[in-house]
């Protein structure tokens, strides 16, 4: 039905009245916008983004912009480049949710599987509560490498990299530098700049596995990676158990992270300095969507709680994965998404980011990991 979308288009526009320039929508032009969406259109593709964004629906959203400047085509394009993206959908600024909501909603709803977009407002967890979270290494010493949990967080007013400029990335970079000035404690720490690192910072940051890379196809054609790496950065404590990734993916990633398998200590020591932090910073939020990030399955609490753990016995039986997906829990390689396993070790994680409270969220992995360790012990 849209073979010939870009031809008809242009016919169409000689057609309207004055012949107008045409209009400009966040660099990118209205020729631009509907290439990409032919592309997506036409191509084979097995993405959320092409299976939400029908012909219709597009041309309902076509000419509209965010009050930052964003358009659709900049939420489409790595999708449209990437024909095996699997969702394929990126946010160009934490408005495009309620521009775009239409297209953002489905794919929202199918990626995390609820029927209705109605996330509840951030808990924590109360005193009472966390009392409930536990040291695993009590109950199966050695076989937890590591705990990790970090948090997604977005700047309000600022756009998202596919419309980002420059100037505003660099504005980003400086308020979150001045946020983590006189913080105490164990959230006391250095600020390393990217573009001025030393060789030997450069280098003990890659051996410590903290040092982000510009090597994902999907998100450079998101604009993920332009001017890199201008205005990067890394923070960490001297003990290396928080961290905060300024101008990654999202404008920042809060991480709480140790060695073993001490859940609770993990997690109270990011809640302290999120809680810390919220009072220097202000987050992009939507109500019933939680934090808005730059990738909309990270939305809600933004929140991603793994362990390393070792299980070679559990990890080769057929019904692994399924195992896993009953919980709620996603298996990784150790070094993140489609990669391998070493040693019988695998990143576990949750699944869910959206419709849960971040308490929910960490109690639903922990739960879920005494339960492999539990099937790893019994095998």
């Amino acid at each position: 039905m849209y073979r010939n979308y870009c031809e008809q288009l242009q016919q169409n526009r000689q057609q309207e009245k004055g012949q107008k320039k045409e209009t400009k929508m966040s660099g990118m032009s209205s020729d631009e916008q509907a290439k990409l969406f032919a592309k997506l259109n036409e191509g084979k593709s097995d993405s959320l983004l092409k299976k939400k964004l029908t012909p219709e629906l597009y041309e309902k959203l076509k000419d509209k912009k965010t009050k930052l400047g964003g358009c659709l085509g900049d939420c489409i394009k790595s999708g449209a480049m990437n024909l095996n993206s699997h969702v394929g959908l990126y946010a160009c600024d934490p408005e495009a949710y309620t521009t775009f909501q239409e297209l953002f909603d489905e794919v929202i709803k199918a990626y995390h599987k609820v029927d209705k977009v109605d996330h509840p407002k951030l808990n924590a967890g109360t005193k009472e509560q966390l009392e409930k979270l536990q040291n695993l290494d009590e109950l199966a010493p050695g076989m937890i490498v590591s705990t990790r949990v970090r948090v997604g967080r977005s700047h309000v007013g600022i756009p998202f990299p596919p419309c980002i400029s420059d100037e505003e990335r660099k504005k980003a970079f400086d308020e979150t530098k001045k946020a983590t000035e006189g913080l105490k404690g164990d959230l006391e720490g250095k600020f390393y700049d990217l573009a001025g690192l030393t060789k030997e910072e450069k280098t003990q940051l890659v051996e410590d596995h903290f040092l982000f890379k510009d090597d994902d196809d999907m998100l450079r054609d998101a604009g993920g990676y332009k001017n890199w790496p201008n205005h990067r950065a890394i923070f960490h404590n001297p003990a290396k158990t928080f961290l905060i990734w300024v101008n990654e993916e999202d404008h920042l990633r809060f991480i709480s992270m140790q060695k073993g398998g001490n859940i609770k200590e993990t997690y109270l020591r990011l809640v302290t300095a999120i809680d810390e932090l919220t009072k220097r910073l202000k987050f992009a939020t939507k109500d019933n969507l939680g934090f808005l990030t730059f990738c909309p399955t990270n939305l809600g609490t933004a929140m991603r709680a793994s362990v390393h753990i070792k299980i070679p016995k559990l990890s080769a039986q057929k019904d692994f994965k399924e195992f896993c997906e009953k919980l709620n829990l996603q298996p990784r390689g150790i070094h993140g998404e489609n990669t391998e396993s070493v040693g019988g070790v695998y990143d576990i994680s949750n699944k869910r980011r959206l419709g849960l409270t971040e308490y929910d969220a960490i109690m639903e992995m922990q739960e879920g990991v005494k339960k492999i360790i539990e099937k790893e012990m019994s095998l």
